[in-house]
């Protein structure tokens, strides 16, 4: 079983925590805590073993233990994996990789669908045989009534979490809203950055020296959301726009599968505007 928490900090929390698991027969198997001393919220995460108890009957009894710290948690046992949902677009890169990953079962989920701005057979390199595929196309006249539609498959697919895998479309502020915690974007610099079109041409321009890309929470204020992971990567004087594309699809795909790969484990604890991520 996983547990995550975040509450005030106060005294004693690790303590009760470990107590009320041992007093019921659980065996912790890797604990990781974390007090924020700017906001005063403590986080948690535990993994355990529950084999005996009644999944069901723990989480009742934690909840009134929950109540008495003002705690926002949750407990899961990974067996349940989440269904994810994955939204692309014309670059195919992160769409493939996650696939990859997930046929490997490096990323423990379970996939729901895969919707797309674009008709199914722009993604030649792409195995998606066998998958739920939707084609929603989007142009100002249709957008709502896409979001609509997108809306109605995460509710119908009951997906958990939706990934962008270089969607490129901008969710409205309602849709944002309601994905608020649950879903990933990655965004194709090291944030803050060079926004807009062409970023690698833009970075190309002003002689960077580093290169980079950002996996985040989306919310209603465009590529401001809580970061979940970055990575970097050195370029020099020789390295065309080119170059910098080639090299940002390898580091967009590794930035965006850890940020899920956590996300899927219950690594990543919303702090406000930021995020708490237990790493392994």
């Amino acid at each position: 079983m996983i547990l995550t928490l975040s509450c005030p900090d106060q005294r004693g929390i690790v303590s009760r925590v470990s107590t009320f698991l041992f007093e019921r027969g659980c065996n912790i198997l890797d604990a990781q805590q974390f007090d924020d001393e700017e906001t005063g919220v403590f986080f948690m995460r535990v993994v355990f073993d529950a084999e005996g108890a009644d999944p069901k009957a723990l989480r009742d009894e934690f909840a009134v233990l929950a109540g008495h710290l003002s705690m926002t948690w949750t407990l899961r046992d990974p067996a349940d994996k989440y269904r994810v949902m994955i939204l692309a677009s014309k670059s195919d890169h992160c769409l493939a990789d996650l696939l990859y990953r997930w046929r490997i079962e490096e990323l423990p989920m379970e996939l729901s669908a895969v919707v797309s701005n674009h008709p199914r057979d722009i993604y030649p390199h792409v195995d998606l045989d066998g998958l739920p595929f939707h084609h929603l196309p989007v142009t100002k006249a249709t957008k709502l009534e896409q979001e609509a539609e997108l809306w109605r498959l995460v509710q119908e697919t009951k997906t958990d979490i939706v990934v962008l895998a270089r969607y490129m479309q901008v969710l409205s502020d309602g849709l944002a809203a309601k994905l608020e915690g649950r879903c990933i974007n990655i965004h194709h610099s090291f944030l803050p950055g060079f926004k807009g079109a062409k970023p690698y041409h833009q970075a190309h321009e002003r002689g960077v020296k580093v290169i980079g890309a950002s996996a985040h929470y989306v919310t209603a204020d465009l590529d401001e959301g809580p970061i979940i992971e970055q990575d970097v990567e050195r370029i020099s004087h020789r390295d065309t726009p080119e170059d910098l594309v080639r090299k940002g699809r390898d580091i967009e795909r590794r930035v965006l599968a850890r940020a899920l790969r956590w996300r899927l484990e219950d690594r990543v604890l919303l702090n406000g505007k930021k995020t708490v991520v237990f790493t392994d």
